[in-house]
């Protein structure tokens, strides 16, 4: 299902820059801008899935998100599993968490991972990217929805808003979702000025480098959905890079029509100070310039910088971390999951002939 690069997508000469007409972004927007509630009849839309012959898992990366977990799982399970059978299975990836939030999953008879227990043939890195990419091994379905487990405001729509484009539409692999971000902190909160990194690292970033993706709302949003077969042949990056990554490798490698992205309403959630977001805002310009360099032809990758310098809050002294962007190959490439993924297909195919 590889859709070869055309016009802007070719690599450009050092010093020149892809032209990309304002028009084709609008045309792009509205006919591929979607609203959550268009996919809310959710009898109508597990007809469509029935039509479609297709199964539908949804994958809950989670850290240390104990106080939110819990409340995610029972309302997503008894809305899209016991009284609506859309989903065929929620299964929750933990990165490391130490405050329990595993052990919540669990006593709620959600399979549940450590990441470094998936592939461990293949190692482990940190990173929420890492997390994602091995989850593709033991996610089962053709489609595969991910949604962040710190929403506090979490619906159904989060889910059903992501995978209704899929089934409806054919021509579209990759959706993502964007929301209204209010911002708390401290004790007080704005109906706006959440998605601080989308708005002064990211869209700046792709609007400059990939314009393209210049109408995407929320390039960074952790709710996100696609087809399989296009999700396992993306490489993806191992750390906060990994949601800028894989969209700009979609367009790299299937076009701009492949993508899709859904109105979700509201999305309350845990606001981070200035700090961790730098760290967040370092590792995705590494992502951003890592694919400029490949289009270009030239190795920016020798030439960054990977220890961001923080200045330590309330003091005049300097904090070095190492931030470092791994990147994983297309999980297709990895032998045990090709193997797996013939005996789930084997499995699928008896089921269908005993009914």
């Amino acid at each position: 299902m590889t859709a070869p690069s055309s016009g802007p997508l070719h690599p450009a000469r050092p010093g020149s820059a892809p032209a990309w007409p304002a028009a084709a972004s609008d045309a792009w927007f509205s006919g591929h801008t979607f609203d959550a509630e268009e996919f809310g009849d959710l009898d109508a839309l597990l007809a469509l899935k029935r039509a479609r012959g297709v199964t539908i898992s949804l994958g809950l990366p989670a850290l240390n998100e104990q106080p939110t977990i819990g409340r995610e799982i029972q309302i997503l399970r008894r809305a899209l599993i016991d009284e609506v059978p859309f989903l065929d299975e929620i299964v929750v990836i933990d990165s490391g968490s130490v405050d329990g939030t595993a052990e919540v999953a669990r006593r709620l008879g959600v399979p549940t991972y450590h990441h470094a227990e998936i592939l461990p043939g293949e190692g482990a890195f940190t990173g929420k990217g890492e997390s994602l990419w091995k989850s593709l091994h033991v996610l089962r379905g053709d489609l595969v929805a991910w949604v962040d487990t710190d929403i506090r405001n979490i619906h159904p729509r989060f889910v059903y808003g992501l995978i209704g484009p899929l089934l409806r539409e054919p021509g579209i692999g990759y959706v993502k979702g964007f929301y209204r971000r209010p911002l708390r902190l401290r004790g007080r909160r704005a109906e706006s000025g959440g998605g601080r990194v989308t708005e002064l690292t990211a869209r700046p970033l792709l609007n400059l480098f990939f314009p393209e993706l210049g109408g995407v709302i929320q390039p960074l949003a952790g709710e996100y959905a696609g087809r399989r077969e296009i999700l396992e042949q993306l490489p993806f990056f191992t750390g906060y890079g990994v949601e800028i990554g894989l969209l700009i490798d979609v367009l790299r490698r299937f076009g701009l029509d492949q993508i899709g992205q859904v109105n979700l309403g509201s999305r309350l959630h845990r606001n981070r100070d200035l700090t961790p977001l730098s760290v967040m805002a370092f590792a995705i310009a590494q992502v951003v310039m890592t694919r400029v360099g490949e289009r270009i032809r030239a190795p920016l990758g020798a030439w960054m910088n990977t220890a961001i310098k923080l200045v330590s809050p309330g003091a005049l002294s300097l904090e070095v971390r190492e931030v470092r962007e791994r990147e994983r190959p297309p999980i297709v490439t990895v032998p045990e999951y090709r193997r797996r993924r013939a005996l789930v297909g084997a499995a699928g195919r008896a089921a269908t002939g005993a009914r």
